[in-house]
């Protein structure tokens, strides 16, 4: 049966990162990014350079149910569904919290809920989070963590931003705790898709030289001093993230779900050395 692969976020950046290394894992690519010109000058690109698969743009807003139930009756036409590379997201300086926590966290849930139902066995999904929980030492107490883990529910924002207070409107902070809720979401994801012989995992990119990720260095200089403590000693390239997404999708990978893997060239380990955690 033809394998189907689907690259979210893959007009630019990490996601069309991915969906280039993703041509080797599949027959039949679909490319989802909102941003129609984008995403179709990415599948032709693809297509170009690879004339044995068969690559699709699919305009579609993450955060829309009516187009995610599109997606997966597309993919289902196409035949079975082998990788899902969801980099689909904002960051802080793209839009006020509850858009960041509704693309980040709450897009992140409704994709893989209109996926589910056709996963199967070797079927396997990588979703981005970020190293902004891991570095801001956010963890969810009991109550905060119960909100969280039901990022479908209508009152899902209001219930949020009862519990963590005024606070998490700072979209950076927004954004660390949407992360979080992806990291905690891909852990309770694996336990649902175990039993079909499915995976998922989540990675967490450092600071990334992308067009995204230059918009945010320009907004926040603390991204500077970030690199300049990163043992490697320079940025990470959006190829560096596709390598670790297209290892956890592959068939190497088949025994690894539910983690997160980050990719930060060690600033992570570097900050918490020097906090002496």
């Amino acid at each position: 049966m033809t394998a189907v692969g689907i690259a979210t976020g893959a007009g630019r950046g990490m996601g069309l990162a991915c969906a280039r290394r993703l041509t080797d894992l599949v027959d039949t690519l679909l490319l989802v990014d909102r941003d129609e010109p984008a995403v179709t000058a990415a599948a032709k690109e693809l297509a170009a350079a690879d004339e044995e698969i068969e690559v699709e743009p699919f305009v579609l807003d993450i955060t829309d149910p009516a187009g995610l139930s599109r997606l997966t009756a597309r993919a289902t036409e196409l035949g079975s569904l082998r990788a899902v590379s969801h980099a689909a997201g904002i960051s802080p300086t793209m839009a006020d919290w509850r858009r960041i926590f509704e693309v980040d966290l709450v897009g992140t849930a409704r994709l893989a809920e209109a996926l589910r139902p056709l996963a199967t066995e070797g079927t396997a999904m990588v979703c981005f989070a970020s190293m902004a929980p891991l570095l801001g030492n956010i963890e969810a107490d009991p109550a905060v963590a119960a909100i969280l883990d039901e990022p479908l529910r209508d009152d899902f924002l209001d219930r949020l931003r009862e519990a963590l207070g005024p606070a998490v409107e700072n979209t950076g902070l927004a954004y660390a705790w949407a992360k979080h809720g992806v990291h905690r979401f891909v852990r309770r994801e694996a336990v649902r898709l175990g039993p079909y012989g499915a995976r998922v995992c989540s990675v967490s990119p450092g600071v990334i030289d992308t067009p995204q990720g230059r918009q945010e260095a320009s907004a926040q200089p603390a991204m500077t001093a970030l690199v300049e403590q990163t043992p490697l000693g320079r940025v990470g390239r959006a190829e560096d993230v596709a390598a670790a997404v297209v290892f956890l999708l592959s068939d190497e990978a088949a025994f690894v779900s539910g983690i997160d893997v980050l990719v930060d060239g060690g600033v992570c380990a570097a900050v918490r050395e020097r906090a002496g955690r």
